[in-house]
């Protein structure tokens, strides 16, 4: 984590971290309800900015450690990998298209509400696996690293599961439309990266 080398994903990391602290604090407040994402404002209101605050904003300390800590595992490698510019483009880009689904699915539920940064971490992740394929993953819990085309297939299928048995703030779709966001956004930024990739799934089998 060097702010001289990666400013982006420092910047990021550090906001993220003071906003969503402060939220926790403030679940009440003027700042934080304006902040969460509402597909009804977004869609019907052009709220759009709350497509970026409320990747700022985490439901509770186990959900901004969990994003935070795979955030730091991937992020800052990306930007060094893939340049500035190009990082800014692939997290909040992720970020941005991942809750596109969520806003037509709910724009008429006014309960609902979601944060977090999954969408963009999720982004970042699969970037990540696109520059570079042949990189192991390692989990808590599990002594082995997973070959990181094998993680991705699971990562989709737990996201494909959690969103449609979750019961929290948390938007588990946002996980599944960020990967693929951070998939084409690479692709359409860096096609050596793709190629790359393709080339060694095909040396695999």
């Amino acid at each position: 984590m060097d702010m001289a080398t990666t400013p982006a994903a420092f910047i990021v990391f550090v906001s993220t971290i003071a906003l969503s602290l402060y939220g926790m604090r403030n679940r009440s407040s003027n700042f934080y309800s304006k902040w969460i994402l509402s597909p009804p404002d977004v869609y019907y209101e052009k709220k759009y900015i709350q497509l970026i605050t409320s990747g700022l904003l985490h439901t509770d300390l186990p959900h901004l450690l969990f994003n935070m800590f795979t955030f730091l595992f991937f992020a800052f490698q990306l930007e060094a990998m893939a340049g500035t510019f190009n990082f800014i483009i692939i997290y909040f880009g992720s970020m941005i298209l991942s809750d596109i689904s969520t806003v037509i699915k709910h724009k008429d539920n006014y309960s609902y509400h979601s944060v977090g940064a999954s969408g963009a971490i999720s982004g970042v992740l699969f970037s990540f696996i696109l520059f570079d394929p042949v990189s192991k993953i390692r989990i808590m819990l599990i002594p082995v690293g997973i070959p990181s085309p094998i993680f991705a297939l699971m990562y989709l299928a737990y996201c494909y599961y959690a969103a449609r048995h979750s019961q929290d703030m948390i938007n588990h779709d946002a996980h599944f439309w960020g990967a693929a966001a951070g998939i084409v956004i690479t692709s359409l930024l860096e096609p050596a990266a793709l190629s790359n990739f393709i080339q060694y799934l095909a040396h695999l089998f």
